[in-house]
Parts: C-alpha cells; sequence; structure tokens
C-alpha cells in the first residue's frame, strides 16, 4: 500500500492525526459527455476504468444515461469523471474550470502525439521548458472536455541531469 499522509499533528496545532490513503480529482465534464471523456482517456493517455456508477434518475428510455462518476487509474493515480448537469448537486457548476493536471512520461513527445490522435488539440511546441514540471523537456495539450495537460519528463531525470 501506498504511504499514508498524516495530518493535523500537535506541530499543526491539532489534537488528533488525520491519515489521508489518497487524492482522487473529480473532473466535471457537460452533460451527457463524461462517457466519451472516459473513452477519451483511455484512449489518450492509457487510462484503466475502476468503477462506474450511473445517475439512479435517469434510466428512463427517453433520457441519456449520466455518469455520476467513472473511477479512472492512471499510474499510480486515479481520478474520477463525472456529467455535470444544471440540476446537479455537484460542488461546482462549472466545468474545467482552473484546472491543470501534469502527467510525467519518460517519452514526452510519443504521449503528446496519442493524446492529440486521440482528439486533444497540442498548445505549443514540446521542448525544454525551465520551471514547468521540473524543467525538463514540457508539452501541454487540452482535451476535448476543456482540461489542460501538462506532459513532462519525470523530476527524478530532471534531478539526475543536474546531478
Amino acid at each position: 500500500m501506498a504511504t499514508e499522509v498524516h495530518n493535523g499533528d500537535a506541530v499543526n496545532g491539532g489534537s488528533k492525526a488525520v491519515t489521508f490513503s489518497a487524492l482522487k480529482p473529480q473532473l466535471f465534464v457537460e452533460a451527457p459527455k463524461a462517457a466519451d471523456a472516459v473513452q477519451f482517456y483511455k484512449a489518450a493517455f492509457g487510462a484503466e476504468e475502476g468503477v462506474r456508477v450511473m445517475h439512479p434518475k435517469r434510466k428512463a428510455d427517453q433520457e441519456l444515461p449520466l455518469v455520476l462518476s467513472a473511477e479512472l487509474k492512471l499510474g499510480s493515480s486515479a481520478f474520477l469523471v463525472s456529467d455535470l448537469t444544471d440540476d446537479s448537486s455537484a460542488p461546482v457548476k462549472t466545468v474545467g474550470s482552473g484546472t491543470v493536471f501534469c502527467l510525467e512520461t519518460d517519452d514526452v513527445d510519443a504521449a503528446v502525439g496519442k493524446a492529440v490522435a486521440a482528439g486533444a488539440v497540442s498548445e505549443g511546441e514540446t521542448a525544454e521548458r525551465e520551471g514547468a514540471c521540473c524543467g525538463g523537456r514540457v508539452g501541454k495539450v487540452k482535451d476535448p472536455y476543456g482540461i489542460v495537460w501538462l506532459i513532462c519528463a519525470p523530476a527524478k531525470k530532471c534531478a539526475d541531469a543536474e546531478a
């Protein structure tokens, strides 16, 4: 099991340690596009789908089925994808606002190419960039749902280069 993060200890002013075992960002896409977004993340980034929960009130034949949440695993991390509707009880009311994800890979160019082939739009050239993802090789794509993804070399490679 992964190392757990402990917060709220006496040093931080708390009286009891709070333990987190994972951080799972949740991406909201315009309904009814979550199912398509899941397919995109599988094709573009090789994500593996775990549990999918459909909206229980959308079972009528005349309504499109909506995804309450679909868990996707990418490397050792996981994130959720959900449909966002006007009547949603979601904690946010807009899609893709102010969010950027950084993916690490040994082959930045191939990863950007795969994302673009799956439907993402490349934003700028893939190049060596100082300050982004540890200052190594970085590519930037925007997926069809408005989410920006930085694709960069792992931090350890940059640290090794400096040594």
